[in-house]
């Protein structure tokens, strides 16, 4: 039962911030159940630290969510990180309502229906939720709309959720990393090359200073991005302290896009568009 009470569940561990926080939870001695889309980044996980058991968990499917519950069976759980999600760039226009749809199911629905599943889990061990969100999610910016607006909601979740489960004794916080160092950022300059391929004459022509200020942006980012496991030692800190903060923002350019939330709407948005336009 000591053991049981150690359990920790991280959603989307393949790679990046969730592998990050499987790695460094297992050290301090939880038994990490690391969720993950294909079994064949299991063997790696298995072999960096004992106490990691990979578990298939695609979070937008019912039935791989069930089957991960019926793995934990009546065992509570000591921590939830809700760290499964996509990214989709490009402007508002451009971007196919298919995408939209699947950002939202992803970064928004599946953090809801593993929440809502292992909750029972949680209230037996007085378990913790930590759910990953972005600085996107505090400070939008144009071209990352669906991205940006999935994380507002994951924000809005996370104040309802610290809210509901006061009574219970769960602790709630959220991680608002600013650029993080991890594959999304190559992905994010194919995709937008995609978009501008796909588009018309007249959208490649109306949105085409915006593509290529996406592009730049997501060059200077990438080369200025913080470790992945700088996020997962804030994750650690949401498990394991005995006063959690509600909200983690990690990485200097996360503080600076707060900074610029100070300023009036237009002044931010001038700033902001005339970076984009350079």
């Amino acid at each position: 039962m000591a053991m049981a009470k150690k359990n920790i569940l991280v959603t989307g561990a393949s790679s990046g911030i969730g592998r990050s926080c499987a790695l460094r939870l297992s050290m301090r001695g939880y038994r990490v159940l690391a969720g993950v889309r294909d079994m064949r980044a299991s063997g790696e996980l298995r072999e960096l630290v004992p106490g990691i058991e990979p578990v298939l968990l695609d979070v937008t499917d019912g039935g791989s969510i069930r089957r991960v519950v019926e793995v934990v069976g009546g065992e509570p759980l000591a921590g939830l990180i809700n760290n499964a999600g996509i990214s989709v760039i490009g402007p508002v226009e451009l971007v196919p309502i298919e995408s939209w749809r699947r950002q939202f199911e992803v970064n928004v629905i599946g953090l809801v229906a593993v929440t809502q599943a292992f909750l029972p889990n949680l209230r037996l061990g007085t378990g913790r939720i930590v759910n990953i969100g972005s600085i996107a999610g505090r400070s939008a910016l144009p071209g990352t709309g669906a991205y940006d607006s999935s994380k507002f909601a994951v924000e809005g979740l996370t104040d309802a959720l610290r809210l509901e489960m006061q009574r219970f004794g769960i602790r709630v916080s959220v991680v608002e990393p600013g650029a993080v160092a991890t594959p999304i950022w190559d992905k994010a300059i194919k995709e937008t090359d995609a978009l501008k391929r796909a588009a018309s004459p007249e959208l490649r022509e109306l949105y085409g200073w915006l593509i290529s200020g996406i592009q730049r942006e997501v060059a200077r980012a990438a080369a200025k991005a913080a470790s992945a496991d700088s996020v997962a030692k804030a994750v650690e800190h949401a498990i394991t302290s005995r006063r959690p903060r509600i909200r983690y923002v990690t990485g200097a350019d996360a503080r600076l896009w707060l900074l610029l939330n100070l300023l009036p709407d237009a002044w931010r948005d001038k700033l902001i568009l005339s970076g984009m336009n350079k």
